[in-house]
């Protein structure tokens, strides 16, 4: 199985309300939240897709986009 290539964290910062929990689930720590409690990928380059942010999300605001 090929280890899929990050391209991007899609995040609509109007959908998120900052509850933190893709935050918690992110097994590389990879994601934040800013001053205005709202998530972003603070080390996008540590990312490995598990897409558990993208899967936990309960406002459906953040995508995984892998090559």
């Amino acid at each position: 199985m090929v280890k899929p290539i990050l391209k991007e964290h899609l995040i609509n910062r109007d959908w998120c309300k900052g509850c933190g929990i893709c935050v918690a689930f992110c097994p590389k720590n990879v994601l934040e939240l800013d001053k205005d409690e709202k998530v972003f990928a603070a080390r996008p380059e540590d990312c490995i897709c598990c897409k558990q942010c993208e899967l936990r999300c309960p406002d459906l605001a953040i995508e995984i986009l892998t090559e």
